[in-house]
């Protein structure tokens, strides 16, 4: 596999991975042509590997990094909920301010499965290349039109209408890039490393965390809350718009996985509608057990990844630096843990992992919740945060590897965009809400984490009839 951006001889194909395990042994067609030896050898020589180490740890840059890019602006505007709901829902009381900027964050996943058909539908046509390409560009309009909407005050009921607008655009995007990437990372494994190869999507979205909570925590030290409310909030937003076009550079170099997309009259040919259609024809089994698996792993990630920072500002008092310190902690735990999690996922399954993390997870929300309530203070609360990030962790990525592993290969990214997109798109999405609205209802400053228990609950639900994929064969 050639990552660089040397033109390919003549008629020579991209090699699929998975293909690829067959090369050794074809070694004796290596020299049959002086025209497409050059190609061939490479992978059809006994006793080499066909992807090699280094090109595949250049895939997974390539793959993640861009995924990472997308997450990130996605991510920072969950971390500047708080001003943002000052500088454009100006209604009385911080906790309605604060329930319509976390409402409006939820909006972008209104968009996600209407991007999960469409563009999960083209990444199983024209190829997952392509269709990453086009989702940095729609994120890259959205992150643009949030960095740059005057406020409020300066154009009235119009500006809210901007950031909303944003925010269906990225989810709209983020739709599609979800089962795309995760796709193209499975497709780069094995039958043996299938988990650690897809745990590196949720390690991107560490790292875009780490990265924004950092810069969030620069940008908090040392900035007057005046000039934070006036411009440095947008700084973050100006960054993600300006990376955008350095990430398509950087996936254009990785090689396709879907057979038969460079040739454009095949591509052409085929029908817009036919993953969809196929999809939801043969395999509603699979999307029901999916979209069910994927609530818990979504609630957990975007309450103790996401909310607990804005919950530290609002309920508990602490300082804004104190705050984005925990998310930081968090990121730091995902993406050292991701890697282990998605390589015990495979030695010993998929369901095994998924099932022990989750019911633990069940267990400890409550008391910790309790625990940061009881002794609001940094440490305590950079504690939760770590423990509670772990078992996230342990669930969310056999979850996120097990849902493209459930469809075959030509509709592998629909499948994925529309199961993934259809969970968070509500319990995800919406779990800062919801979490905000329960402690206004209940007058409980714990309320969130009975939101996350009720998920995590539902979820377990459907294992006992999922079968489980690590090890075998999905294509």
């Amino acid at each position: 596999m050639d990552y660089s951006a040397t033109p390919r001889p003549a008629g020579a194909n991209s090699l699929d991975p998975l293909d690829a395990l067959d090369a050794q042994g074809r070694a004796n067609l290596a020299g049959a042509s002086a025209t497409t030896s050059a190609t061939a050898s490479a992978a059809a020589e006994p006793g080499t590997q066909p992807v090699k180490r280094l090109h595949q740890a250049k895939a997974i840059a390539a793959i993640t990094l861009g995924n990472g890019l997308e997450f990130f602006d996605f991510t920072i505007y969950s971390f500047f909920a708080t001003i943002i709901g000052k500088l454009y829902f100006p209604v009385e009381g911080q906790l309605a301010q604060l329930m319509l900027a976390v409402g409006t964050f939820g909006v972008g996943f209104i968009m996600r499965p209407v991007g999960g058909v469409v563009l999960g539908g083209y990444a199983d046509r024209a190829g997952r290349k392509a269709a990453m390409s086009l989702t940095l560009w729609l994120m890259t309009l959205g992150s643009a039109i949030i960095a740059f909407a005057p406020t409020y005050a300066a154009i009235g009921v119009a500006a809210p209408l901007l950031v909303i607008l944003a925010r269906l655009i990225q989810g709209f995007a983020l739709g599609g890039e979800i089962g795309a990437s995760t796709s193209l990372l499975l497709e780069y494994g094995s039958d043996k490393t299938r988990g650690f190869y897809g745990s590196w999507q949720f390690v991107s979205q560490g790292l875009n965390t780490v990265c924004g909570s950092l810069l969030g925590v620069a940008l908090a030290a040392t900035l007057s809350q005046t000039a934070l409310e006036s411009w440095g909030w947008r700084v973050p937003f100006v960054i993600g718009m300006a990376m955008g076009p350095i990430g398509i550079y950087i996936r254009r170099h990785l090689d396709e996985t879907l057979p038969g997309v460079e040739d454009a009259a095949q591509v052409a040919a085929k029908p817009a509608s036919q993953p969809v259609r196929d999809l939801f024809r043969d395999h509603a089994r699979s999307i029901t057990t999916g979209v069910l698996t994927t609530i818990g792993g979504t609630a957990a990630n975007y309450i103790v990844l996401f909310y607990l920072s804005t919950y530290a500002i609002r309920i508990l008092h602490l300082p804004m630096v104190s705050a984005l310190w925990a998310a930081w902690t968090g990121a730091v735990v995902t993406v050292i843990c991701s890697p282990f999690a998605g390589t015990l996922s495979d030695r010993i399954g998929r369901k095994r992992v998924l099932w022990v993390s989750r019911v633990l997870l069940i267990l400890a929300v409550y008391p910790a919740f309790m625990a940061i309530n009881a002794s609001p203070t940094v440490p305590v609360l950079l504690s939760v945060v770590a423990v509670l990030a772990v078992l996230v962790t342990f669930t969310a990525v056999p979850n996120i590897v097990m849902l493209p592993e459930l469809f075959p290969r030509a509709i592998r990214a629909t499948g994925m965009s529309i199961v993934y997109c259809l969970g968070v798109s509500i319990f995800g999405g919406f779990a800062q809400f919801f979490a905000t609205w329960l402690i206004q209802i209940s007058g409980s400053n714990l309320a969130p984490a009975w939101y996350l228990i009720g998920c995590s609950l539902v979820s377990l639900l459907p294992l006992p009839f999922m079968r489980e994929t690590a090890g075998r064969a999905i294509d």
